[in-house]
């Protein structure tokens, strides 16, 4: 059984975040807020102290502040180096170089230094922008057990799905024999005895980091790579050692398997609405596996007025997480996340969206399938995502027709 403290994290947090845009404008995407109270690289995180796992190193580019902050004030309190455990942002420093981060290897080969300077046996590299939960130690026991140069946890898709994925080809004891990233369906292999399933990458992977530097090394100098780890570093390492495919066991805990790549401004909104149902599909609750986030000093949610009948008023959420801090005074709230010191007044109807920190919502406003970033006051008796082709002319609209308002807008 390999020690735990012999393994170092690599969380890759650097991403532009695209996709995610107007919340990523001006902060990195695995900063952007999820479930009222967390953000989103607090599930990854959360993964890795559940699974023993306290020496960890972020490396961060894009935006990087606001990331940068939360990891002090939320997560210090795994940081105690006088007993090797660490959480440390890594900015890029230009060591191999005169580029900034061109792919994911880059990033790794470009902290060389920084990562043999801890003398891990296992470099368990993660993204931090994707949801789930999972015990790591399965990964590093099947390393050990196989005798892998690499594991990558795999989870099944459907194969009308694998264009969106890294997809394998594995013999009958999951090691690796192809991988094809994001292939047609007509290319794509499936798994033995079901054509209709594939076996997608998590973009998880555990790796011997002795061979894994000398694989990059190889690829820093190749003129045709990506210097991505997925589309080049895989086939490269099949090539002359041994990759092995680690099933995903959920600690979720649910008959489906719950992994969400919050890529996109609709996979971002699905996965808070996830957290709504009641049962849902992400459990926020589980004390057996406990999300981790940063402390909070503010009062409790307050639900005020109970006005039944005509004009009444009532001051009510329904399938909804709210946040401390927030007052529902006489508005409604459904199937909906409301962050921190949020207030919808009077009348006001929010449904089914995704409210940040200090949002306050008009009397009489209604607002439905939308994302409002923090410090925003949405006027009174206004609508929003109600008629999305007006919705355009003013605000961000999603293709999928979510209204995202940015920070600080002054709506009027």
């Amino acid at each position: 059984m390999i020690r735990l403290d012999k393994v170092l994290v690599v969380l890759l947090a650097g991403g532009k975040g695209e996709r995610l845009e107007p919340l990523t404008r001006d902060r990195a995407k695995p900063a952007v807020p999820f479930g009222g109270m967390y953000r989103i690289v607090d599930m990854t995180l959360s993964n890795c102290i559940n699974s023993g796992l306290r020496k960890i190193l972020v490396l961060t580019q894009y935006m990087s502040r606001s990331l940068d902050a939360h990891l002090r004030e939320a997560w210090r309190f795994i940081s105690r180096p006088y007993l090797g455990e660490f959480i440390d942002p890594l900015p890029p420093q230009q060591r191999t170089g005169e580029e900034w981060y061109t792919g994911t290897a880059a990033a790794i080969h470009q902290n060389k230094t920084s990562i043999q300077h801890v003398n891990p046996d296992v470099l368990l590299v993660l993204s931090g922008d994707h949801i789930y939960k999972m015990d790591y130690r399965h990964m590093i026991d099947t390393m050990f057990s196989t005798k892998a140069d690499m594991v990558i946890s795999a989870i099944e898709v459907p194969i009308d799905q694998c264009r969106h994925f890294g997809i394998f080809e594995v013999d009958t004891e999951n090691r690796i024999v192809s991988f094809k990233e994001k292939p047609l369906p007509e290319n794509a292999p499936v798994i033995p005895g079901r054509p209709d399933m594939c076996m997608a990458s998590m973009g998880i992977y555990a790796c011997r980091p002795k061979i894994l530097f000398e694989v990059l090394e190889e690829d820093a100098h190749d003129p045709e790579s990506s210097h991505d780890i997925g589309r080049n570093i895989v086939n490269k390492m099949m090539k002359g050692g041994k990759v092995m495919a680690c099933p995903f066991i959920d600690e979720n805990k649910k008959a489906f398997k719950y992994w969400r790549d919050v890529g996109t401004l609709e996979a971002y909104w699905e996965a808070n609405m996830d957290l709504v149902a009641v049962d849902p599909l992400f459990n926020l609750y589980d004390t057996d596996w406990p999300i981790y986030m940063k402390p909070m000093q503010a009062p409790p949610p307050k639900f005020v007025f109970s006005q039944e009948g005509p004009g009444g008023r009532m001051g009510v959420a329904l399938d909804s997480l709210i946040c401390n801090g927030s007052i529902i005074s006489g508005g409604r709230v459904r199937n909906s996340v409301v962050g921190p010191n949020v207030r919808v007044n009077s009348y006001a109807e929010v449904r089914e969206s995704i409210i940040f920190d200090n949002v306050e919502i008009g009397r009489h406003a209604r607002v439905q399938r939308a994302i409002i970033d923090k410090n925003v006051i949405v006027p009174e008796g206004m609508s929003i995502g109600y008629d999305i082709e007006e919705d355009r002319k003013k605000f961000f609209v999603s293709p999928g027709g979510i209204v995202v308002i940015p920070k600080r807008t002054v709506l009027t």
